[in-house]
């Protein structure tokens, strides 16, 4: 048992750490380092605990997908795929937009979006200063793409890779539960954009023959290393798509895939774990043991009450909750640390309700903080990559510039999702008491004429028990 004293400093010590990481005064990983190592010496959580509380199946995901990604951003195909995008679009600065939209959209939910936005940007850049036209619409464009196909899919976006990781939910549940409203939410978001920033970027036609002049072909530096890969990259995404029929995590789909394009490939081990963003890994561990100590206080158990009692454990009321309050949050604060806030919250609201089915809270947490994450540049980690890069190359995008467009297409995607959840939900729940249904119509009558058949043979048997309850 827990003294009021433990509770009140694991508390202080999470709010703390959270600030710190939404201020970025000090590096998120060092403040989540810190905070974990407070609750360790505090004694709130013992070290055994600690390692306990680390999800080693997130961990292990990031780190086989970094792997795999950072060999293959050294063929150049991403290159390739956005020139080749350009000269499609015949160099118009708008389909353009749209057509390296689409790209961080699907690459997104192939990859992930943080590794999809490094390998896009300076390719934008290029494209951008041929055609003499401001970048800072593209720019947000794929920060919005990357964040909305991130959404569709397990390896899409940290916070699914934490949910899936959680929960057990795998490739094709997020597939096929997600993608259909993101397809959705994409369409609108793109066709809003193209309206607003038709007329800002226009550009000549001598400048936009220079992109139809671009060889795609020559961003395509090592064929070779591209086929394997290819190849690699097309076997790991199929054991996602097969890990919950096989029986295997997602982590060891992801590792596997590493360590066989390492073999594959001969390539120096250390060169290719440079590729690994070791800080966002410690950042994970740290904040895993900060969220745990929670936990074992009882903080997250008294949260979930409340929001029982406010909802009435109605699965309805409490999933649209979540998508809301995800979606704000997730906003304002990067969403990796409240995803990690929230999943222990709901697994409790479960137990505590007797809830056996959550996958509509878990849908809602998904969509509320990936898709909240649009709202501001600080709201997901691919927001402050682009905006860091951006910076770096001369162009500022200041946080009301990107909130104003940004925010309202936000809690648009987030109507938009919610109409989608209800939709889902009556959906499930009719299909569920057609099944009820069927069972009382078809089954029941069935097994009881087969219980006549077995008392009339001879044999005891009483249907009047089996059915009783």
């Amino acid at each position: 048992m827990h003294t009021d004293n433990q509770v009140i400093f694991a508390t202080a010590v999470f709010l703390v750490t959270y600030a710190i990481i939404v201020s970025e005064k000090i590096h998120r990983a060092v403040a989540a380092f810190c905070g974990a190592a407070l609750v360790i010496i505090a004694g709130i959580v013992s070290e055994k605990q600690a390692v306990h509380f680390v999800d080693f199946n997130t961990i292990g995901l990031l780190v086989g997908m970094m792997i795999i990604v950072g060999i293959t951003r050294q063929t150049g195909v991403f290159e390739y795929l956005a020139v080749k995008a350009a000269k499609k679009a015949k160099g118009e600065p708008v389909h353009i937009m749209a057509a390296m939209g689409l790209i961080t959209a699907v690459l997104s939910a192939l990859l992930d979006n943080v590794t999809t936005v490094l390998l896009i940007v300076p390719v934008t850049f290029a494209i951008a200063r041929q055609l003499q036209v401001n970048v800072v619409p593209f720019l947000i464009v794929e920060i919005l793409a990357s964040n909305i196909g991130g959404t569709a899919t397990l390896i899409g976006d940290p916070p699914n890779i934490m949910i899936g990781s959680a929960t057990g939910l795998g490739f094709m549940d997020f597939a096929v539960n997600l993608a259909p409203v993101v397809v959705v939410v994409y369409i609108i978001t793109l066709f809003i954009l193209k309206l607003i920033y038709r007329k800002q970027i226009f550009t000549e036609p001598e400048l936009m023959q220079n992109i139809m002049n671009m060889d795609e072909k020559a961003e395509i530096k090592d064929p070779a290393l591209l086929k394997k890969c290819v190849t690699v990259l097309g076997l790991t995404i199929i054991g996602f798509v097969l890990h919950q029929f096989v029986h295997l995590e997602s982590s060891v789909i992801a590792m596997t895939g590493a360590a066989l394009l390492l073999l594959v490939t001969r390539m120096d081990p250390e060169h290719a774990f440079h590729a690994v963003e070791w800080p966002v890994i410690f950042f994970f561990i740290g904040l895993f043991v900060v969220v745990g100590a929670l936990e074992e206080v009882g903080v997250i158990e008294a949260i979930a009450r409340l929001a029982l009692d406010v909802t009435g454990g109605e699965l309805l009321p409490a999933g649209i909750l979540i998508l809301w309050l995800s979606a704000i949050a997730s906003a304002f604060v990067d969403n990796i640390p409240f995803v990690a806030t929230m999943i222990p919250l709901i697994q409790d609201m479960g137990r505590l309700g007797g809830i056996q089915d959550l996958n509509f809270l878990w849908w809602s947490l998904s969509l509320g903080a990936c898709l909240g994450g649009n709202g501001t540049i600080i709201g997901a980690s691919a927001n402050v990559v682009v905006i860091g890069m951006a910076e770096k190359r001369g162009s500022h995008i200041t946080f009301m510039a990107f909130f104003k467009v940004a925010f309202p297409l936000m809690i648009l995607s987030i109507v938009v999702s919610m109409l989608y959840l209800f939709a889902w939900y009556m959906l499930h729940t009719t299909m569920a008491m057609l099944a009820t249904l069927a069972f009382g119509l078809v089954l029941v009558p069935v097994l009881g004429r087969l219980g006549k058949d077995k008392t009339s043979a001879g044999v005891p048997y009483s249907d009047a028990k089996l059915f009783k309850k």
